[in-house]
């Protein structure tokens, strides 16, 4: 038996990084939903908080999608 670890390595440096960038980008949404909190107290301003937030969370949504694409397509 014989285990290409060059493969193994490349597979798992890009699974990590991807997972590391997915968990930050939907944190970067919770915090933009937090800061439409308190922006919509006075601090700041509502609407960029809100598309940023919306934008992560597509693009969270985004890199799901194409990864199930991925699993499921032949």
């Amino acid at each position: 038996m014989h285990i290409d670890w060059a493969a193994l390595g490349t597979v798992f440096g890009v699974s990590l990084i991807v997972t590391v960038g997915l968990v930050g980008l939907f944190t970067v949404g919770i915090v933009g939903l937090s800061k439409q909190q308190s922006a919509t107290a006075g601090k700041g301003n509502v609407a960029v908080a809100r598309t940023t937030a919306y934008l992560c969370f597509a693009l969270c949504a985004a890199a799901v999608a194409y990864g199930i694409n991925l699993i499921v397509a032949k």
